[in-house]
């Protein structure tokens, strides 16, 4: 299903997009050294509530997870980068933390993810890495807009992460969103340019670009949810959810601060 929002939806896309926003920054304000996993997953189911939001994440159970997911944020540390499920974890200095949340408000979903490094930095490539994310989410947001195709944000986004000397991962990628989490079209990570779907205004999307440091091989943990790297090298993620507007795109999930 593709869905195109209208006026009205758009605007509650926003709510969505500044709640999930903002919730991701005040997390990454709160996180330090000793703060556990758990805590940080509390604290969004609070803010959610606060936010007069719902999770997406709680009652998920998609083919590829291990029934419902539990819990309102993913939290991914070190060598795991997609659907890190909460756990009695305490952070310690130098952990690589990725937070992935998506909320609904009045019934239209947003979606957006953070990686960065808790207390001090011990390795410069952790800043690469999480830099070269943040670039190719720029790039592939830079070229969304009417009447271009999907395949121009796969290979804008595939462009920065392979010259930056990443192999990508194609099983997961970006994605439509609207009255669900998830929807078509698939954003791939890289790809053609010219190729897929036209975008038209009044669609989102939620950008995804991510990376292990050397590979593009997963591995799953017990827990059926947690995707790690295959060799236990460390990852990084970024993710915005974006409008397709007249003048381009809009992103949505910007803090207010």
């Amino acid at each position: 299903m593709i869905e195109i929002l209208n006026e009205d939806q758009l605007s509650r896309a926003r709510r969505a997009g500044a709640l999930v926003g903002n919730i991701l920054q005040a997390l990454r304000e709160h996180a330090a050294v000793g703060t556990n996993l758990l805590e940080l997953d509390r604290m969004t189911g609070e803010l959610i509530r606060e936010g007069g939001g719902v999770s997406c994440y709680i009652d998920y159970a998609p083919s590829f997870g291990n029934g419902p997911f539990g819990h309102y944020v993913c939290t991914a540390v070190n060598d795991a980068v997609l659907h890190g499920m909460p756990h009695d974890y305490a952070l310690a200095d130098g952990d690589l933390l990725t937070l992935d949340l998506a909320v609904t408000v009045d019934g239209i979903a947003a979606d957006s993810a953070i990686s960065f490094v808790v207390g001090e930095t011990r390795d410069p490539a952790d800043l690469a890495m999480i830099a070269t994310t943040e670039e190719a989410l720029r790039a592939g947001i830079a070229v969304a807009k009417p009447d271009a195709r999907i395949g121009d944000i796969s290979h804008a986004i595939g462009t920065v992460l392979k010259s930056a000397g990443y192999s990508i991962n194609m099983e997961f990628g970006g994605h439509g969103i609207g009255s669900t989490m998830h929807q078509e079209p698939h954003v791939a990570n890289n790809g053609r340019a010219g190729r897929g779907y036209r975008l038209r205004e009044g669609l989102l999307l939620a950008v995804e670009p991510w990376v292990m440091a050397d590979t593009d091989r997963l591995a799953v943990d017990a827990d059926g949810w947690t995707l790690r790297s295959a060799t236990g090298a460390r990852t990084a993620h970024s993710e915005h959810t974006i409008a397709i507007t007249a003048e381009g795109a809009e992103i949505l999930t910007l803090p207010a601060r």
